[in-house]
């Protein structure tokens, strides 16, 4: 086992599981919020420290220090006031290096450049990288260029000085030293920069994807409202159309015929109690509960049959005729020919009445599923002609579902007279085989 695997607890094989790791990362953390919240506080906590480090030495003296210390003296000594000056020149520019980073490194660079036309040796020269730093970091990357030419520009002096000072040091020494520092500061800003960027990028594509989420949830929400506003209009309008036209012939044949308004009352039951049946199924389906009980399956082509003679009994004449291999096909397909059926089946009723003859088709052929109802309209010749002005919830339902399967939906006067509905579905196999 990789030990470095082993202990990560995250999984990842990278960082071991130490808590020192632990409490860097949320050292790290506390302090990006804290410069988020109060950025010049660390604007002025990196210039305290540089003084600390780079500026207090200079400050002290060193007469009785042996080694560099006593060689550093060859360069020009300034008085306290003088050199704190200049130090104050380098570092206080700083304070700028985020908002104005350009601006903050062209003060430090003339602070430099005073300095060692006075040929002083300050720490505090440190200050020209972390100057260069922050232009890489928050600068535009097309002053770059300018900015590194700059302070090449600036150090080359200085390594000549120091080589000429320090007979131990010789130029190309000196050079490769100091421009080594300066590709390391632009290499860290340009790292910086790059994961900034990259972590950027991560959280805008976090929240795109969270936008984009919760559009799908509200589409998908839009989608199953569409989808049960047609299930319970087809379950609850239809079924009330033969149970409102049932109602009606029973109470008119009472007198006269009281086995038909029986009749008509036992069918009433029969409509209701399908309706019922169907409701239930359609709320265990929105309840989603797994402990539901055993529901009828959805309608399909098999059941039109039954369909038209529940219809016949409401009046009208039904035709009923089915060609090609209708079993076989998809379920979805098959409810949707029973739906549109349906609907023109209890569009005819209300308007053409019950004394009327349904001519109802249903054909499969060529990869399509061809379904034409046909109504003659009523006996004295009345009734709608044209198509109406906008279309009532049925027909657009009707619509939406053939354009589920890629199929279209005709509705107006036919011919011969009377009224035509006929949808045209595709029913062609999909590459795993189904259809």
């Amino acid at each position: 086992m990789n030990p470095v695997s082993g202990s990560d607890p995250a999984g990842d094989g990278v960082w071991p599981a130490h808590s020192a790791v632990g409490r860097l990362t949320r050292a790290g953390q506390w302090l990006r919020q804290a410069d988020r919240r109060r950025p010049w506080v660390l604007d002025v906590a990196v210039i305290a420290v540089m003084f600390l480090m780079f500026c207090l030495p200079d400050l002290v003296p060193h007469e009785d220090d042996p080694g560099p210390e006593r060689l550093l003296q060859t360069f020009t000594q300034l008085p306290a006031a003088a050199t704190v000056a200049l130090q104050a020149g380098l570092l206080l520019p700083l304070l700028l290096r985020r908002r104005a980073p350009t601006v903050a490194l062209a003060l430090v660079a003339a602070a430099f450049v005073v300095q060692w036309s006075l040929g002083v040796f300050l720490r505090a020269d440190i200050a020209l990288l972390v100057a260069l730093y922050s232009v890489v970091l928050h600068g535009r990357l097309r002053r770059l260029p300018w900015a590194c030419a700059a302070v090449v520009t600036l150090v080359f002096p200085v390594a000549v000085r120091v080589s000429r000072t320090f007979s131990v040091v010789s130029l190309w020494e000196a050079l490769f030293f100091l421009l080594s520092a300066v590709t390391a500061a632009v290499a860290l800003g340009l790292t910086v920069r790059i994961r900034r960027a990259q972590l950027a990028g991560l959280r805008d594509r976090a929240t795109r994807l969270e936008v984009e989420r919760d559009q799908r949830s509200k589409l998908a929400a839009a989608t199953e409202r569409a989808r049960v506003a047609r299930e319970m209009h087809d379950i609850i309008g239809h079924n009330l159309s033969v149970i409102i036209t049932l109602a009606d012939g029973g109470a008119y044949a009472a007198d006269g015929s009281p086995e038909r308004s029986k009749q008509a009352l036992r069918l009433v039951g029969d409509a209701g109690r399908q309706a019922l049946g169907e409701l239930r199924r359609m709320v265990g389906v929105l309840r989603d509960r797994t402990d539901a009980p055993d529901l009828n399956p959805q309608p399909g082509i098999a059941d039109l049959e039954q369909l038209c003679t529940r219809f016949r009994t409401a009046g009208p004449d039904v035709v009923y005729r089915s060609a090609g291999e209708l079993d076989t096909l998809d379920h979805g397909v098959q409810l949707m020919a029973y739906r549109i059926v349906q609907e023109a089946l209890t569009n005819t009723l209300k308007h053409a009445g019950p004394r009327t003859r349904i001519d109802v088709s249903v054909a499969a052929a060529d990869a399509e599923l061809r379904v034409r109802v046909h109504d003659t309209g009523r006996p004295d010749g009345s009734g709608r002609l044209e198509p109406p002005a906008e279309e009532g919830h049925g027909l657009a339902g009707m619509r939406e579902r053939a354009a589920l399967y890629g199929g279209t939906v005709d509705a107006g006067p036919a011919p011969s007279g009377g009224w035509a509905v006929q949808a045209v579905l595709d029913i062609t196999p999909l590459p795993g085989g189904t259809a």
